[in-house]
């Protein structure tokens, strides 16, 4: 029998390997077909395993992977966490995407897990009286009459991490210190300790003073050991507990049963040599980089955490008894909120009352305030300037900007990119091949090395297993995702992924869209003229009583050139959006259509050569011109007038300099579209494109093995922004096209492209300096530590330098991917 089921959580090769492993030591499955981008795989039995035996069976053997039917995996999917405190990550992404709700260390490479910053933060207010008093809202207290504070927040998880670990690493010191004087009695002058106790005596106190570090400090290193060990998930936790617990053990037999070692291993005292200060020091100096780790881990997520703070928590709601200040959460769609002078906006909104000038820099990386009128759009968290305004609020909760904003870059900032598949293969050997070289370097050192040959084998191999370090080559790239996906939120460049960052960085192509991309995408009706050249306010009633369905910008325009006029619009039948060409239907029992000469030709309506010579004469001055036809005749058309976006000459010259070639794709006219190409020194552009067209286009460049960016903002566009290797929407564009794209602008900026190619070039610079430190340190450390500069310099490396070694690798790795968060993305980056 032959059935297929969906893995949940199996995100690469190594899971793909683990998970075959693992089901195959049932002996009814005969055949495992595994498909790592469906998520499935197919077992062939010859006898029915139940889907609770098969869970069963990965759980065993340390795969946290969930297994479901085809069809049946909600279970599974309502299981997974994707909010709030308590919600944990493996920096180093071992299972991709995954979450754990427990922050017991990530069950491939053992380190510990990161938690995930709350998106939507809940404030509780309490009396200063009397604690006891919790409500979700201020108000007054019932037993005082006190106003009520919020509740000071407790430690985050990681917060309590770097506190558990500081008070962990203070009693390692505070034990491994005396045991290093003791250890080092002998190069203090006179020896006084000799004095005291003899060198069994002080050997037994070196091993009492171990304890506490070796069983409580440091005691999570031999647990991660053993469960990478007993999952074949091998990481740096398997070194140091193999280096580390070898030596510690190596010292207690030495301790009990002296006789049974060579005199290789004596002192002239006819005392074994002890380790216990190297596995105090080694096991130390690792928690101190474990400490580091937990700092630096939580600058690299800064960027969602000041995002986090722009988040309001309460609002002014405007009601008929007055005003009333409620929690954010109780804020509905269509409430009135007053918003005063230094207030944040709550939620996303439109001005019905008043007008002031907000602070956007928050969320577009733009520091000048922008004016804001009666029906203009504000977002949630930024903040009000010096006047006091009324909005209605129309996206609450996760629907506002900031929300998605946050949603967006913690997504990003937990997705893998394509380099790090190489440094997931080395990993995968790297432990293996460590262990290798240290029992090679053992053997050397025992039939090659001088005297005491067997002292010196013993302390290189536990050099070599303490310096290797596979922490740093897995935090190479993540760190830099997660810095980055940062910085570019913070300069208004939403990033959907690490893949799309690393395609930034190789974007030979752009193409982009003329409408709300290069142009301001607020265009306004000029004339509407019959075909005796003269205004016509009848054939504009038609149009704007038949456009009123349509969502196009150039229908929104006209609709609002007859509200200016103060017309009355007529009811409209069989209203069709034509793609590409415009829109048809009936309007006072007519038919009418307008749009361009391919709708025209349609509908067989023929276009007078006079109203012809007019409308090209209005778009070789680059506007855009719609034929208007009623009852399949041509009586006029509507010339309107979008102008192109100051930013649009700016940036378009910037990315040409940087090599890239610009193409502007339309669907607009040839006339206006060599008009609009002109003003902008566009060397390339193609009117009149349908959606399918732009398609066509960016497949044609990706065969010739370019690498395509398109910048869109519409409907039309999502099929082109799915196809590129960079969709890039503009902010102001449709849930469609934002949808479709792995780059998003909050501005709507042409020049925001500029910034979001900065970025990818800056964080793969980055990535790759970590991934070459990495790789250098390894291929340079291991064999000092194993002892290749003896015969020519007579040098060795101490297992405690070692250690000191490998603890900041990982952490200089995290700093150098910090130092991202200082890159300017406005100025040319080479």
């Amino acid at each position: 029998m032959k059935h297929t089921y969906k893995i949940i959580g199996m995100t690469c090769n190594g899971c793909k390997a683990n998970v075959e492993s693992a089901l195959s030591n049932l002996n009814a499955i005969s055949n495992i077909i595994t498909d790592l981008q469906k998520g499935e795989v197919v077992l062939e039995m010859t006898k029915h395993v139940s889907l609770e035996k098969l869970q069963e069976t990965l759980l065993k053997a340390g795969l946290h992977y969930t297994i479901e039917m085809p069809g049946h995996e909600k279970h599974a999917k309502a299981e997974k966490p994707v909010d709030g405190n308590g919600i944990f990550y493996c920096p180093m992404h071992c299972e991709g995407e995954k979450t754990y709700t427990s922050q017991v260390g990530c069950p491939v490479c053992g380190m510990d897990l990161v938690e995930q910053p709350k998106l939507q933060t809940v404030t509780e207010y309490t009396c200063p009286m009397h604690s006891e008093i919790i409500r979700d809202e201020p108000g007054d207290c019932p037993i005082c009459g006190m106003d009520l504070v919020p509740v000071e927040p407790s430690d985050s998880e990681e917060d309590k991490t770097y506190n558990d670990l500081l008070k962990k690493f203070k009693i390692a010191v505070a034990f491994t210190l005396p045991i290093f004087i003791i250890a080092m009695g002998e190069l203090i002058p006179g020896n006084p300790l000799a004095k005291i106790f003899n060198q069994i005596t002080w050997n037994w106190i070196q091993f009492l003073l171990a304890i506490p570090v070796v069983f409580y400090a440091a005691w999570m290193f031999f647990e991660r050991a053993y469960k990478s060990v007993k999952t074949w998930n091998l990481n740096m936790f398997t070194l140091i507990g193999i280096g580390a617990g070898i030596a510690f053990l190596f010292s207690v037999f030495a301790l009990l049963f002296p006789e049974v070692f060579p005199s290789d291993f004596k002192t002239s005292s006819g005392t074994v040599f002890v380790y216990f200060e190297a596995v105090t020091v080694i096991l130390t100096l690792v928690l101190l980089g474990q400490l580091l780790e937990a700092r630096a881990h939580s600058q690299t997520s800064g960027a969602i955490k000041e995002l986090l703070k722009l988040a309001p928590t309460e609002a002014t709601l405007v009601t008929s008894q007055g005003d009333k200040v409620i929690s954010i959460h109780k804020i509905e769609k269509g409430n009135k909120l007053r918003v005063k002078p230094g207030d944040k906006i709550p939620v996303d909104g439109k001005i019905s009352e008043g007008h002031s000038s907000i602070d956007e820099s928050m969320i577009t990386g733009e520091p000048i305030p922008v004016d804001k009128n009666k029906g203009d759009l504000v977002s949630s968290g930024t903040i009000n300037g010096t006047q006091s305004f009324v909005m209605i609020a129309e996206k609450v909760g996760s629907d506002t900007l900031l929300s998605q904003i946050i949603q967006m870059v913690n997504n990003a900032s937990r997705s893998r990119a394509p380099i790090q598949k190489l440094a997931d293969r080395i990993s995968k050997y790297f432990v293996p091949i460590v262990v290798a070289i240290a029992i090679i370097t053992f053997l050397a050192w025992k039939f090659f090395g001088p005297q005491p040959a067997l002292v010196y084998a013993f302390v290189n191999a536990i050099a070599v297993l303490i310096i290797a370090c596979p922490c740093a080559l897995g935090l190479a790239t993540p760190m830099s995702v997660m810095v980055g996906v940062g910085k570019g939120a913070q300069n208004g460049v939403l990033i959907k992924n690490a893949e799309a960052l690393e395609n930034l960085n190789k974007v030979d192509v752009l193409i982009t869209d003329k409408t709300g991309t290069i142009t301001e995408g607020k265009p306004s009706v000029e004339s509407v003229q019959n075909v005796d050249g003269n205004e016509d306010e009848r054939l504009l009633i038609y149009i704007a009583s038949l456009n009123k369905y349509s969502e196009h910008p150039l229908a929104e325009a006209i609709v609002k050139k007859a509200n200016e006029q103060k017309l009355t619009l007529l009811d409209a039948q069989n209203f069709k959006a034509v793609k590409g060409k415009g829109v048809t239907g009936v309007v006072d029992n007519k038919a009418i259509a307008i749009g361009n000469d391919k709708l025209m030709m349609q509908i067989n309506a023929s276009i007078p050569i006079s109203i012809k010579n007019q409308v090209e004469t209005e778009q070789a001055k680059g506007k855009t011109v719609s034929f208007i036809a009623v009852a399949d005749e041509v009586l006029g058309y509507v010339s309107i007038f979008d102008a192109i976006k100051e930013t649009s000459k700016e940036a378009i010259a910037k990315l040409q300099a940087k090599g890239i070639e610009v193409i502007m794709l339309t669907g607009d006219n040839q006339l206006t579209a060599k008009h609009v190409a002109n003003q902008l020194h566009l060397s390339s552009f193609q009117a009149e494109c349908l959606p399918e067209d732009k398609l066509n286009v960016i497949k044609k460049l990706q065969e010739e093995g370019k690498v395509v960016a398109m910048a869109g903002d519409g409907i039309n566009d999502a099929p082109a922004l799915a196809q590129a290797n960079i969709g890039i929407a503009m902010g102001t564009g449709t849930d469609v096209a934002i949808e479709s794209s792995e780059v998003t602008l909050v501005k709507g900026d042409l020049l925001g492209i500029v910034k979001a190619i900065n970025l990818g070039k800056a964080v793969m610079k980055n990535i790759k300096q970590n991934l070459f430190f990495a790789f250098i340190y390894n291929v340079l450390g291991v064999p000092i530590a194993a002892g290749v500069l003896y015969p020519f310099f007579g040098l060795l490396l101490s297992p405690m330098i070692a250690a000191a070694a490998m603890s900041f690798s990982s952490v200089s790795v995290i700093a150098n991917s910090l130092r991202l968060r200082s890159v300017s993305l406005s100025e040319k980056f080479k």
